[in-house]
């Protein structure tokens, strides 16, 4: 009896110690298995939740003072680069306009009269020659005659006063002459700085009533419009802004200790929460800020005074995504989002080393403006030239 129980009481401890070594195997391998994956993988990531989505915001504004007479687009509402939004009240102007063309008109009018009177005192130095060479002739006729006291001597001095006579009046031409060509001698009628001047006040004008109609400097989506009908807007005052959704990044403010191993183009995945974990968005690290957001903030925190805590501080990082992601899947400013990076490649720098020599933003729509001005001054410069 006492033999069995012996021998069912060490069968159960052999049990027992089995399936106490198999769940201790278990934790072991389990252990292992995440010490595997955290040094292969999650050492080499870093994570973040404090992560929104930022973009451009280009803030539309009026170049020339006016009333608002028409608005042409709303708020959520899209707009090419180059669309009209706003009108203004064309009637200053115009008449402004109107002026500097009779202006430029005058001003052509005026150096070819300029160009004919120089040729005119030209030809009046042609006859005072004539005149002086005449008086010469009967002078050096005379003089000869007075020795002999063929003629009075009043003729002579008549005769001499007259070739002074001659003389002053052939400087006084040449003088005038001279006057005459300084206005317009070394230029072409077109390029004279009388008509440039004229020019140049036409082409103000000319772009000033045609920024009556407020374009928009890049294709985007309309927000915060606060114009209205019948407003008075002078230069540089806001009146919508314009958000370009095919061209925002994510601002990853990350913590300082997280900061070790992150590198510029270092690979990077984003999940926005508008899109839950159905969307993952591929982005690379294009930098890092200059300070931590404490620094920039409006009130920056000063630690030199009362009781100092220390508080972790983050500093953003741009991680920029890929716009055809952003077409097919939109996002918004001000989004939420999570950021990994993946710092496998730690080669990289943590500052930009050379200065960028592209351009950040760029637009082509007032170009146009000053080009089409000068093809209008020509036109009316060619109009009021001699034929």
């Amino acid at each position: 009896m006492s033999d069995s129980l012996t021998a069912t009481h060490g069968n159960g401890n052999g049990k027992r110690r089995r399936l106490l070594l198999s769940i201790a195997a278990i934790f072991v391998v389990a252990g292992m298995l995440w010490l595997t994956l955290w040094w292969f993988v999650f050492s080499l990531r870093e994570v973040t939740d404090d992560a929104y989505v930022n973009g451009n915001q280009v803030i539309v504004s009026s170049q020339v003072p006016g009333t608002v007479t028409e608005i042409l687009t709303d708020d959520t509402q899209r707009v090419d680069a180059g669309q009209v939004l706003v009108k203004l009240d064309p009637t200053d102007a115009d008449l402004a306009l109107a002026k500097a063309q009779s202006a430029l008109a005058q001003a052509v009018r005026q150096v070819r009269q300029q160009t004919q009177m120089a040729g005119q005192y030209d030809a009046a130095i042609a006859a005072q020659r004539e005149n002086l060479a005449r008086a010469q002739a009967d002078l050096k006729r005379r003089e000869p005659l007075l020795a002999e006291h063929a003629v009075a001597p009043e003729e002579v001095a008549h005769v001499r006063q007259a070739v002074a006579d001659a003389q002053a009046a052939l400087d006084a031409a040449q003088r005038q002459s001279a006057a005459a060509h300084a206005l317009v001698d070394g230029t072409s009628i077109a390029s004279n700085p009388l008509v440039q001047q004229a020019r140049a006040a036409f082409r103000e004008a000319w772009v000033n009533a045609h920024r009556n109609a407020i374009v928009a400097p890049t294709s985007g989506y309309v927000a915060q419009r606060s114009v209205q009908v019948g407003s008075r807007v002078q230069p540089g005052q806001p009146l919508l802004t314009i958000v370009p959704l095919h061209d925002l990044w994510v601002d990853a403010n990350f913590k300082e200790s997280q900061l070790t191993h992150i590198r510029i183009g270092q690979p990077a995945q984003v999940h926005a929460d508008v899109y839950g974990g159905d969307v993952t968005f591929d982005g690379r690290v294009e930098g890092l800020a200059a300070g931590t957001g404490g620094a920039f903030a409006l009130l920056p925190a000063q630690n030199a005074s009362g009781n100092w805590i220390k508080v972790v501080q983050r500093v953003p990082v741009r991680v920029l995504l890929d716009p055809k992601q952003l077409t097919q899947h939109p996002l918004r400013i001000g989004l939420s989002t999570e950021v990994t990076v993946d710092t496998h490649d730690r080669n990289g720098a943590v500052l930009a080393q050379q200065p960028s020599a592209k351009a950040v933003a760029q637009t082509s729509v007032y170009g146009a403006d000053l080009g089409a001005a000068d093809v209008a001054a020509d036109a009316i410069v060619k109009a009021n030239l001699a034929h």
